[in-house]
Parts: C-alpha cells; sequence; structure tokens
C-alpha cells in the first residue's frame, strides 16, 4: 500500500475533494461513500463529530455506517456476521467538503443481494484492524482529539492523537478464539497521522484495545470519549470514556444491574482505569446514569452527565452530573442538575419501545439524554471561561421542546432550562457546543415537523436544524437542512423506522459545525408501510422484500453536517 504520511494536508485535500458532495442549503453530505442503493449499505445514523483544538480546520466524524453489509437476502436484510459498521469520515476545510476513506478488511460490499461470503481482504469504509485482531467494530461512535504522548509527556508541539472510541464484539462465536468475555465491550482506535488516514493508509491507525473490563454476561453500551485538551490542566491529556455497563442482553428483564462506568488513560489510550459512578441499579425504583457525555474543564475538573433518577426526589427522571478532581481516580456521588424530564413518544408493541413520531416510527429512548460542552480554553486554556452548556429533549408528545441550561461556576448551580427550537418543531436528538473562548453557543436537533402519525401511510417530515447563539445570548436558527421522511428509514429487521440516538456538534473560536441525521435522500416504501401497520393490528400482508417491493433508494439515511461562522 502506498504510504502517504508525508503528504501536506493541504495537498491530500487537493486529491480528494472530487470525492465530496454537496448537499443543498449550505449543508454538506458526510457519509459520501455510502451508495444510495441497496439496503443496508446505504444506511447510516448516530453520527458524531470533533474539532482537532491545535488545527482547528480539520474535523473527523464517525457513524453506524452499513456500507461494508451485504444487501437484503429477500425478505431478511441481517447485518453480515462480523463485518463492522464504525464508519469514519474526514475535513481538512472546517467542515466545507469530507472524505471518507477505504481499508481492507472484512466485507460483504460486493455482496448486493445476499447471501455471499464476505471477503477477508476486502474494502471497508469502516475502522480498520477489527477483523484482523480477532473483533467486529459494531457502531455507537465517539471521537475526540487531544495531544500527542513524546517520551513520556502530552505535548500539543508535535501534533494531534485522534482517538475514536466505540462497542466491539468478538468475530468468532467460538469460546477458545474469543478476544473478550461477553456480549459486547468498548474499544478505542487511535492515529497520530489523520492525512494519511484519511488517505486511506491503513497503517496509520494503531490496532484497537480494549477498554472495558468484561465478563461472561457483560453487555457494554452508548459510549462516549473525552481528551483532556487544555494545556493547563494538571491532567492535560488524560483520556476519559463512559458508557453504560449493563449485566446480560440490554433486553427487559435480562439487564439488571446497570451502571455507569468511566475509564480513564493516562498514557495515550495504550491501557485504561475502570472505575463505577454511582450505584448499580435498573428497576422501577432507581435508575442508574445512561446516556453519558463527559468533558473537562481548564483546571482538570472532569465531569460526566447522563440521565437517572435521584431517591430523594422520587421516580422522577433527572439531568444527573458527577465530578472527579484526581484525574478520574474517583467520582462525586451524582446529583440533579436539570428537571425532572420526560421521556417523549408512546409505546409501540411492535417495536417493544416507544416511537416519537407515529407507528413504527422512530425509537426516543434517549431522547431526554444530556449532551454537554465546556469553554476549557482549548488548546492552552489560557482564554478558558469555564462555562458548561447543555441541552436535551423534554416533553409530551407532540409538544416535546428542546431544552438548553447553562452553568458559569463549574457546575455548583443551573440556569433554568428554557426552549430553544424553532416554532413548530418537534426535537427528537440534540447536542450543544461552546467555543473554547465561552463568546459563541451552538445547539443542532433532528425534529418533526409533523405531528404524531397514527398510521403509517402519511408522510412524515424529519429536519436537522443548527442554531447559534453570541454575546446577546438569544437563540437564532442559522441553518436547516432539506426536509426527508424518515418512514424512508429502517432497521435491518424492516419492522420501524431507525435513525439511531444521537446527534453532535463541535466549535472553535470561528465557527461551529454539526452532524444530524438526514433522511431527504431516503424513499418511503408503500410495501414496507403496509406490513408494519399490521403487525401493530391483525397481520395477514406478507413481508416484503426491500430490493424487488421498494423503490431502490428505500433505506438511504444519511449524515449531514452544516458549519457557520460569526460575523
Amino acid at each position: 500500500m502506498t504510504k502517504l504520511s508525508a503528504i501536506p494536508i493541504a495537498a491530500l485535500f487537493a486529491l480528494v475533494t472530487a470525492t465530496t458532495a454537496i448537499g443543498s442549503g449550505g449543508d454538506v453530505l458526510v457519509s459520501n461513500g455510502s451508495p444510495p442503493t441497496p439496503f443496508s449499505q446505504n444506511k447510516q445514523n448516530e453520527p458524531t463529530i470533533a474539532a482537532d483544538a491545535n488545527t482547528p480546520s480539520v474535523l473527523v466524524a464517525g457513524s453506524n455506517d452499513e456500507i461494508d453489509e451485504q444487501g437484503c437476502n429477500g425478505t431478511s436484510c441481517p447485518f453480515t456476521q462480523g463485518v463492522g459498521v464504525s464508519g469514519v469520515y474526514f475535513s481538512f476545510d472546517s467542515g466545507a467538503t469530507w472524505l471518507q476513506p477505504t481499508y481492507t478488511g472484512w466485507s460483504a460490499r460486493n455482496c448486493k443481494a445476499g447471501p455471499c461470503t464476505p471477503q477477508s481482504n476486502g474494502p471497508i469504509g469502516t475502522l480498520p484492524w477489527y477483523f484482523e485482531n480477532g473483533l467486529v467494530a459494531d457502531g455507537d461512535p465517539g471521537v475526540a482529539f487531544g495531544p500527542r504522548l513524546i517520551n513520556g509527556k502530552f505535548t500539543w508541539a508535535q501534533g494531534s492523537r485522534l482517538y475514536y472510541s466505540n462497542l466491539t464484539s468478538n468475530f468468532s462465536g467460538v469460546r477458545s478464539d474469543t478476544a473478550f468475555n461477553g456480549f459486547e465491550a468498548i474499544a478505542v482506535s487511535r492515529t497520530d497521522n489523520v492525512a494519511a488516514a484519511a488517505a486511506s493508509d491503513k497503517n496509520a491507525w494503531m490496532p484497537p484495545v480494549l477498554v472495558s473490563q468484561q465478563s461472561q454476561t457483560t453487555f457494554s453500551d452508548k459510549s462516549q470519549i473525552w481528551a483532556d485538551n487544555a494545556s493547563s490542566s494538571p491532567f492535560f491529556g488524560n483520556v476519559y470514556i463512559c458508557w453504560a455497563r449493563f449485566q446480560g442482553q440490554e433486553k427487559s428483564g435480562r439487564a439488571a444491574p446497570a451502571q455507569l462506568r468511566v475509564a480513564v488513560s493516562t498514557d495515550g489510550g495504550s491501557t485504561w482505569t475502570e472505575n463505577a459512578v454511582g450505584a448499580a441499579a435498573n428497576n422501577g425504583q432507581r435508575n442508574p446514569l445512561d446516556g453519558c457525555t463527559i468533558r473537562t474543564d481548564s483546571k482538570g475538573r472532569t465531569y460526566v452527565f447522563g440521565i437517572g433518577t435521584d431517591s430523594s426526589l422520587g421516580k422522577s427522571s433527572f439531568e444527573l452530573m458527577s465530578t472527579s478532581d484526581n484525574g478520574g481516580s474517583s467520582w462525586s456521588s451524582p446529583v440533579p442538575v436539570a428537571g425532572p424530564v420526560t421521556q417523549p413518544g408512546l409505546f409501540d408493541p411492535g417495536l417493544g419501545r416507544p416511537t416519537i413520531d407515529g407507528i413504527a416510527g422512530a425509537r426516543s429512548d434517549l431522547a431526554p439524554a444530556p449532551s454537554v460542552d465546556i469553554a476549557n480554553g482549548a488548546p492552552t486554556g489560557a482564554d478558558a471561561t469555564d462555562r458548561i452548556v447543555m441541552s436535551y429533549v423534554s416533553g409530551a408528545i407532540d409538544t416535546q421542546d428542546v431544552f438548553f441550561t447553562q452553568s458559569t461556576d463549574r457546575g455548583a448551580t443551573w440556569s433554568t432550562p428554557k426552549a430553544v427550537e424553532t416554532a413548530g418543531d418537534h426535537g427528537i436528538y440534540t447536542a450543544p457546543s461552546i467555543s473554547p473562548n465561552g463568546s459563541d453557543v451552538y445547539v443542532v436537533y433532528n425534529a418533526f415537523t409533523t405531528k404524531y402519525q397514527t398510521t403509517t401511510s402519511t408522510p412524515r417530515i424529519l429536519v436537522g436544524v443548527l442554531l447559534h447563539a453570541g454575546a446577546s445570548g438569544t437563540f437564532t436558527e442559522v441553518h436547516r437542512g432539506a426536509p426527508g421522511d424518515p418512514r424512508g428509514s429502517s432497521q435491518n429487521g424492516l419492522t420501524a423506522e431507525f435513525l439511531g440516538d444521537y446527534v453532535y456538534a463541535t466549535a472553535t473560536r470561528t465557527y461551529g459545525a454539526a452532524v444530524w441525521n438526514d433522511t431527504r435522500n431516503a424513499a418511503d416504501c408503500p410495501a414496507i408501510d403496509a406490513w408494519r401497520i399490521s403487525l401493530r393490528g391483525s397481520g395477514g400482508v406478507p413481508r416484503p422484500a426491500p430490493l424487488t417491493d421498494c423503490p431502490a433508494n428505500f433505506g438511504n439515511s444519511d449524515i449531514f453536517a452544516a458549519t457557520f461562522k460569526p460575523v
């Protein structure tokens, strides 16, 4: 393979811009390597994004990307055993254009209609080196940039290190051949050369490192990653990953107890130490933190947030915060900072979860989970305000709002949450970002502009929206993506739509960037609609075969991004 590590970023970008795709209205297709057909190779969701504080024009994004899966085999559209879904994308011009590299690994991309035998050295648009290490990259992506570790010391002087956390499973189901115990673990990939990684140099990535401590019954889920990127911090360079640890499969009745876990690495992600945050429980009386976000301020305090219950406040859910002032060695008891919050949606018996836009719609389990960012002054910390911003979705069906709250005293007190979404929008997922000096705040959200649908035969409209607030503190809509019908998205089992659980945002001193789930290029399939509604009624409708009974671009959900530069 040709090595490109010596190619300057500017020259590299000149070579790859022809592969990018610009969307309407000033937004950009991030997952541009994905084909429009067949399902499920055309399916992406749960995006994440991060800017390099040391080189702010450089961005990385990730998503659950099924580009390497086999196409449907008649009425069956399963995940292909062993094929990874952790997509990665790069931008070197502040998000104006994006590219998706192609590596080699275990791939079923050649199988436009399954079944088939995957290729062991086939093309992959996902993280490399998992197959070769007996693992599968299973999505739920998180990305973060930190300083490089040179001769035992973290420094920005010789560049940045990119961290990518995700779920992972064993490639082999034979116990003697497994890489770890349990159903799902947390792993992290790293590169010190994003230019080479973006140019499809597989060797730019280090092999994945297992992070979570596992047992035979452990199911780790919903991870997020952060690197302490302000050199003013006494723990500069530390890397933190939070996730929910379930004992047993993550299914009702078999997933108790659950507990929030945080792992910290002090050596650039090579080794990890794991700690619990709060007690383990998952019952009608108390729920631990879930849907976590983790961040650091300029003084080295680490904050982890999630949604859960507080025993002193009854069974209601709140946004909870736990902190560490010793580099993640120990954590305070979680305390409520906002709420109570409610989960929007109505329970769908055909899905076994609440949905937010209608019958057989998008699941809304993590809609109330908090997303957080801190103005920590990275890369130096010199101009930090340590202002903390949070957004989340809460409310009854058809009236759910995107809420924003903030703290200017390191989490001691919080402003009264206020709804910030544009009139007529019904939020589902949201995330904030704040410039390192605290001057500009951005909030991205996915929303429905149609109310809850009791039938699958009428259109539903999904949009991505970016808000900005400057010195006045008033939020203004600065971008609205093209509308799409989420009925054209799908779980692999076909029984409902699928948009995942997240959107994400990042900010520098000069711009904010955001990524969201987008269905503008997805086609509704009347045969799927009729079958989905029949599952909630008397049945009798035959299960469709997507590749023959639906439009070619059924299931074509994408990741789109927008960048805004305040005047």
